[in-house]
């Protein structure tokens, strides 16, 4: 499906969130140095945490409230209220006021109005393209992602430091413009019966009851045992790659000073460490971009359980070797083994999922399946003020340790789900 033939929705969505995603990624991985430089290390990974408390209460209301409200209008309302919360961030950074608190509350604003805005826009994908298009449409829209990733830091090193106040401004703008071009030039695809019945159901029911029968439903769920496991597993070893944008800009930031990459006669290629980070975060973003469909097919050759297991093998390494070095090529080489790890499992997690899943519930199983992330998310600043009381060489050795311990929990959940699936097959005597 060519994207001239898309919906206008998509065709606006999709050049409108590019635009935002590039300008993001050009101050988003460097705001944990400018929090920790700020705040302290202990207060920061607190406050870390505190805001991805909040995103994740927000995400759970995000699907109720797309599917009572509309798509469109959660959209709208959503990339309007991130773009305030960056404006105010902007003048927060100004010349005019410097103020890290009123900065971290709008930088809060901004993921709780993202976590109501992505279960609407994936929503609409859903209701606007046929299933056997959806990979594809949903394809494109996650490599528009990673070219954002690549772009955006590379162009952040070079802006970041000197011009915070005014990407902050550019993304609010963005995002703000996005708003009116979701309002003035799409439809609301959401099915007017169902819209119409949430509504009148919402009529009769507190908004918490949302909240509340959805952990009814994860309870039921997590009493699926295997499932559990690769819930659990999936937190531990997600304390490794959550650090990309949390622990590793501190840490680079704190031992790479001025660091000459390459000379050339008289000119020279000097970096200082967020720029660095920019430089091995755009390395990630371009690998993942240009290997995730070559890495997938060469993996599916082999067993699922020895590719989860060597993913996070694989993890451990990085992420203790990233806590070993201060050379600008070994992060390079760290980064790349790093990505590695992240591209075994990108194409089969999905598919897994869907096997572990009744037919009656795979969506709620999906959507259960993403606590993997929000949980790891929440947990993983702590890492920061860890680092604080014992130092990055042993906070760097327990990431590393629980990742191989998700490995194990990983052999367990294939050997409990292999058994139980001999069972299935072995004759009804």
């Amino acid at each position: 499906m060519r994207i001239r033939d898309w919906d206008r929705n998509l065709k606006v969505r999709l050049f409108g969130e590019a635009a935002i995603n590039i300008t993001f990624w050009m101050f988003f991985p460097f705001l944990t140095i400018y929090f920790t430089e700020a705040f302290g290390k202990q207060t920061a990974g607190l406050l870390l945490v505190l805001s991805q408390v909040f995103a994740v209460g927000a995400n759970l209301m995000g699907g109720y409230c797309a599917d009572r409200f509309g798509r469109k209008r959660m959209m709208v309302i959503s990339a309007f209220g991130q773009g305030a919360g960056f404006l105010v961030f902007g003048l927060a950074s100004s010349p005019w006021l410097d103020s890290a608190l009123i900065g971290f509350i709008c930088f809060s604003l901004v993921g709780i109005f993202g976590s109501f805005y992505w279960p609407a826009s994936q929503a609409m994908v859903a209701d606007v393209v046929e299933e056997k298009d959806r990979s594809h449409v949903f394809a494109v829209f996650y490599t528009s992602i990673n070219i954002a990733v690549v772009v955006g830091p590379i162009l952040g090193g070079i802006f970041y430091v000197n011009y915070r106040f005014e990407l902050l401004l550019a993304a609010g703008l963005i995002c703000v413009l996005l708003s009116i071009l979701l309002s003035k030039m799409t439809r609301e695809t959401a099915p007017r019966d169902a819209t119409k019945l949430k509504v009148t159901a919402g009529n009769n029911q507190a908004w918490y009851h949302a909240i509340t029968n959805q952990f009814k439903d994860y309870g039921v769920i997590m009493k699926d045992r295997t499932f559990l496991l690769f819930i659990v597993a999936g937190i531990l070893v997600g304390q490794t790659f959550m650090q990309l944008d949390l622990l590793l800009p501190v840490y680079i930031k704190d031992v790479v000073d001025n660091v000459t990459l390459f000379s050339i006669g008289d000119w020279s290629l000097t970096l200082v460490g967020e720029q660095v980070f920019g430089l091995i975060l755009s390395e990630n973003g371009l690998l993942v971009a240009l290997l995730t469909v070559v890495v997938t097919r060469f993996i599916t050759r082999f067993r699922e359980r020895n590719v989860f297991i060597l993913s996070s093998i694989v993890y451990a390494i990085a992420i203790f070797i990233f806590g070993m070095t201060s050379s600008v090529w070994v992060f390079i080489f760290a980064m790349a083994i790093f990505t590695f790890a992240e591209l075994m499992t990108a194409g089969i997690q999905q598919t897994f999922v869907s096997k572990l899943a009744p037919e009656d519930m795979r969506g709620q199983y999906f959507a259960a399946a993403s606590l993997r992330y929000t949980i790891a998310r929440t947990i993983a600043p702590l890492s920061i003020t860890l680092s604080l009381y014992i130092g990055y060489d042993w906070t760097f050795a327990i990431l590393s340790l629980l990742a191989l311990v998700s490995g194990g929990i990983f052999y367990l959940m294939f050997k409990r789900f292999e058994d139980k699936q001999e069972e299935v097959k072995a004759p009804i005597e």
